[in-house]
Formats: structure tokens, sequence, C-alpha cells
């Protein structure tokens, strides 16, 4: 190569650093019969009829941003009219939406999915799924920089976040399995009768470690903490979906492996991953929590304390999402029942020293309110307390028990008793967060402590 070329050369080698590597002299000189229009260009012609090439289009798994959100599956069928065939998992409308697409050239080539379809669900201020991320929607984008291929996949990064995106090509099975994908979601989260906890087991091949494994269906997000004592370790992972299982992003690093897809088996309602010489990692469910407390305590005050109340108030933690979804579905069974201007607006349990408590239900609408006394005992082997009946009464007078709240009564009397765990976040105020959960139940309510 001339040495008047050199300069120039290096320039050219690093503008085309996402276009190749600058392999040999041929390659160079071919750069310089170019110019920047022309080589973008080809690109764009080169985007183009991979779009088109693929028979049954493409399919893409999208993590906006997986430190906090998880992944959208998005099928795409390009025309070369401009227009696109869509579906998504975002949520449970999996059906195919036609809109344009165009390829832009700026700085770089891209992919722009100009009018709207799903997904832009991915980039809507307006949709949130925390507040967090309010004004920002799920951190998506609907243009995509083009990047060049790999192994007949396309690669493209986000404009937004700089994420990277794969298209690979789609089948049609791809499109006729797709709301499978929301199977497997209910199958992760679980269904009303599920056990209200799981846990993350990972094996490297000779030792085995246990998290407690929360997992939130709104955000598609994860947070895994170990169970060992005195470690603050935790495993945040975003989770899309497939027909048949669950990819994590990012992977779960074992040793030296990385596990990323968990199949689901429906005879034990767990997903695994596999990997080599005995490695695996598996998400289950647990009848109880992993890791036992004293938290209970707080419902056995000492003789001379003041009492412990703790609330549920439907105005501020109908929507907690530690309310189960049998908690959720007595409480709305008991709102149907009743006259359209009352509703359950709080259950109280206000606990006493001698192992007496008052169970208060209250409603909107001028209904009166009726407590149920219990008494409390402790089950200090399995870190329980079990309430059992006494009576019913108004505040001045013994009643008869009310039938519209009885299923939900029985889960708080439940016979193995309640677990009581003090959470770690905030709902509103800054009142603490308490969940009482049934021992042989799929129960839980979330409540405020009042003391």
């Amino acid at each position: 190569m001339k040495v008047k070329n050199i300069l120039k050369f290096l320039t050219a080698c690093s503008v085309l650093l996402l276009l190749g590597s600058c392999n040999n002299n041929t390659d160079a000189e071919d750069i310089f019969n170019k110019t920047p229009t022309e080589r973008l260009n080809e690109q764009k012609s080169e985007l183009k009829d991979a779009l088109l090439a693929s028979e049954f289009g493409w399919k893409a798994v999208y993590f906006t941003d997986d430190t906090q959100l998880g992944g959208y599956t998005h099928l795409f069928k390009f025309s070369a009219d401009g227009k696109v065939q869509m579906a998504s998992d975002f949520d449970d409308d999996t059906a195919v939406y036609q809109s344009d697409y165009s390829i832009a050239l700026g700085s770089t080539v891209s992919l722009l999915f100009e009018t709207y379809n799903r997904i832009h669900l991915l980039s809507d201020s307006n949709s949130y799924p925390t507040t967090a991320l309010r004004g920002k929607g799920y951190l998506g984008d609907f243009q995509f920089l083009y990047y060049g291929q790999e192994n007949g996949d396309i690669l493209f990064k986000s404009n937004r976040l700089v994420r990277d995106i794969r298209f690979v090509k789609a089948t049609a099975q791809d499109w006729a399995d797709l709301s499978k994908n929301l199977v497997t979601e209910e199958n992760l989260v679980g269904n009303i009768n599920s056990p209200l906890y799981k846990l993350l087991e990972i094996n490297d091949g000779a030792n085995v470690k246990k998290y407690d494994f929360s997992f939130s269906s709104i955000t598609r997000f994860a947070v895994a903490k170990s169970i060992d004592a005195g470690s603050s370790e935790a495993i945040s992972v975003g989770v899309g979906y497939t027909p048949t299982s669950i990819v994590l992003s990012p992977a779960l690093e074992v040793g030296s492996q990385k596990l990323s897809n968990f199949v689901y088996d429906a005879a034990t309602s767990s997903f695994t991953a596999t990997g080599t010489g005995g490695v695996t990692a598996s998400i289950k469910y647990s009848n109880a929590p992993l890791v036992l407390t004293d938290d209970y305590k707080v419902a056995l005050p000492a003789a001379g304390s003041p009492t412990n109340a703790f609330g549920y108030i439907a105005a501020n933690l109908a929507n907690a999402p530690t309310n189960s979804p049998l908690c959720i579905q007595l409480l709305n069974e008991i709102n149907a029942s009743l006259p359209a201007t009352q509703k359950v607006n709080r259950v109280q349990i206000t606990f006493a020293p001698g192992g007496i408590a008052d169970i208060m239900y209250s409603f909107t609408g001028g209904r009166a309110t009726v407590y149920h006394r219990v008494t409390v005992t402790e089950d200090a082997v399995n870190k329980t307390i079990i309430l059992k009946n006494s009576f019913w009464h108004n505040g001045s007078a013994i009643v008869t028990a009310p039938a519209l709240l009885k299923n939900i009564d029985d889960k708080l009397l439940d016979p193995k008793g309640l677990y009581v765990i003090k959470e770690s976040f905030r709902i509103q105020f800054v009142n603490t967060i308490y969940t009482f959960s049934g021992a042989s139940s799929s129960f839980r309510i979330t409540t405020y402590a009042f003391q």
C-alpha cells in the first residue's frame, strides 16, 4: 500500500469496524474505491435481502434491560412492499398485526418500525410496569441498528440502551405456538393452589446451593437470594418465555458453564437447566418459607406490653405483589356478595398479651365492623402461630359468625398455623410490611404494622 494512503486506510478501518475488520490490502483498496454513501447503500441492500430471505420470518427475544426487566418474544415477517406482520407475547394478545417498516440511513443502517405495532408496546412511556419506570415504559426501542450477520442470524443493537438483539429464523411452529409462551408464564407463576414459595437450586457437580427465588410477572424479573446464614449473595435475572421453557438473561454462571434455558417438567412443576459434568440448576416450589425465622413472635406480645396490630388496607395494599391469588379471590368473593356501595376496606389482626387476638373486618358503605376473637398459640418447631375460635362480636356484644367471611376467616385460622414474615420492602408508607401465610394453603395476605 502507498505511504500516502496509510492515514486514509486507518481512518477507513476505524469507520468500518461495524462492518468487519480490514484484513488485507485488497479490502483496503475496496474501501477507498467506495464512498460512505455507497457503503451504506450496500448495507441497506444487504439488510433488506436478509429480512426477506427467511420463509417464515424472524424471531427475537428482546430483553430491553435485564437489570430490571425480562424478555419479550417477537415474531416478524417482512415483505418487499414495506409491510411487516408482527406478533408478540407482551400480553395475552398473541394475534398477528400488520404495520410499516423501512430501512433507514443515518450514521449507520437501521431497521425502523414506522407505524404502531406490538414492538411499540415496549417504548410507550404511558405504559410502565413499576413506579420507577414511570414515563419510561418498558425501555424498549422501535429502531434497531444493523450490525451484520452471524451463522444465519441478523445482529442488531437497540438505539436507546444499546442492547444486543439477535433475529433468528422463525418457523411455522413458532407462529403457531406463540400463545404457549403464556402457558409457560402460568407454570412459572403458579395457579391459585400452587405453593407460595419458590427456590433456585444450583448443583455445580459437587455441591448444592439454595436461593429464595422471587419472581414478578409484571416485570418478568427475578431475584434469588442465598439462604446461607450470613450470606448476602443475590442473583438477579430477566426472564423470557418459550412454549416449553423459560430463558434467563444474563445466563446463570455455574463454574465455567452458562445456563440460560430452563425446561419445564409438568410432573414436578419445576424448571431445570442442564449442563455437563453433573451441573444443573432448577427452579422449584416449596410448601414452606426456605428460611424459618422468629418473625412470628410479634404475634405473642409479652405480659405488660402494648398490643401489636397488623392491617390489610384495601386502598393501599390491594395490589401488593405479596397478596396470593387465593387471597385476592377470597376478597373479591366477599365484595361480589355485598351491595355495590360496600366493600371490604380493612382486615386487621390485633394481638394482645396473654395469647388473645381480634381479627377485625371493616367495610365501606356503612356496613358494621365485625370482630373474631381468637386464641393465639405458638408452634415453636415450625415457627408459626395458630389461631383458634373463641367468639364473634361487634365491639359490644357477641354476634353470629357472618357467612360471607367464612372462607377467608378459615384461612386465617389454618389448623397448621400461619407463617409470619417481616418483609424488606415498603408500600406507599414507611410502615413495615408483614405477610401472614397459611401453613397448609396458598393463602397470603399483606399488612402494615401499626406499632
